[in-house]
């Protein structure tokens, strides 16, 4: 035994509060009144974000600190920041002969460069 509803027949008993269409439920002067008080576009700001200080943590700490800080301001800034770069680049050369030397492959090499940096910041050499 088959049965079948039409939509007329449920009429009165299931009832919908809703009137209109899916794009608004806002009529006339009440959407346009909505409308106006949402903006448009919103402004999202960047976040504000600090500066990175470059500045050594250790500075003035270490045995050679108050020497490379007496240097720094007889020979001044620009030149101390030269010498200080000669003297880097000769060092990390001197670390490439060496791991060259024994065979020590690129990624070792790098590994005694930032050793060699740690310990001339805990030494005071980069103050």
């Amino acid at each position: 035994m088959a049965t079948s509803i039409t939509a007329t027949g449920f009429k009165g008993v299931l009832g919908s509060s809703f009137h209109g269409s899916w794009g608004t439920s806002l009529v006339g002067e009440d959407y346009s009144a909505v409308m106006k008080s949402v903006p448009r576009w919103v402004r999202v700001s960047k976040p504000i974000r600090s500066q990175p200080v470059m500045k050594n943590i250790n500075e003035g700490k270490g045995l050679f600190a108050p020497i490379v800080v007496l240097t720094r301001n007889i020979v001044g800034k620009k030149r101390f920041n030269q010498l200080r770069g000669k003297a880097i680049a000769l060092h990390s050369q001197v670390i490439t002969e060496f791991c060259k030397s024994i065979g020590a492959d690129a990624k070792q090499r790098q590994g005694l460069i930032r050793l060699a940096k740690k310990n001339g910041e805990r030494l005071g050499f980069l103050a």
